[in-house]
């Protein structure tokens, strides 16, 4: 069975609301690799409406990019210097530096959405991730991320 990034995250940072195992009221974002990306779903709950019914708030669009953008650098940069993730990597923890959504398209509540990260360049600490939120075939919103590793 493959493991979620966030998994390997050190306990002292498993504590953010999007993707932290720590957090029992989070959402517990998962974010895998597949091939040369990587992928999670996210099914929103009716209380995280935005402004127009029956669509997800704009915040929390930005929210699931950023935690699969974060989880994607880490993933990338651990994968610079190692063949693959295990149970037993010990990956380093990334934080947004610079997070640009584009928004497309408003996000329906009412299906699974998928959220992919493509490596753009990686620097020293510094990790740019191009990111996509989609529902279905329907593309909603787009981001470039910079992350860096925290010591």
């Amino acid at each position: 069975m493959q493991i979620a990034i966030q998994d390997l995250y050190p306990e002292s940072h498993s504590h953010c609301f999007g993707c932290g195992r720590s957090n029992q009221d989070g959402w517990h974002l998962k974010s895998y690799l597949a091939g040369d990306k990587t992928l999670a779903h996210f099914t929103p709950k009716p209380q995280y409406t935005g402004g127009v019914p029956g669509h997800l708030y704009g915040g929390a669009v930005a929210s699931l990019l950023d935690c699969h953008g974060t989880a994607s650098a880490a993933a990338f940069r651990y994968l610079q210097n190692h063949s693959d993730l295990t149970d037993s990597s010990k990956i380093q923890r990334h934080i947004t530096a610079q997070l640009n959504v584009k928004y497309i398209a408003p996000t329906p509540m009412d299906v699974e959405l998928t959220i992919a990260g493509e490596l753009i360049s990686i620097e020293g600490r510094k990790v740019k991730v191009l990111l996509t939120l989609s529902a279905g075939d329907k593309l909603c919103a787009e981001a470039e991320m910079l992350a860096v590793g925290v010591d």
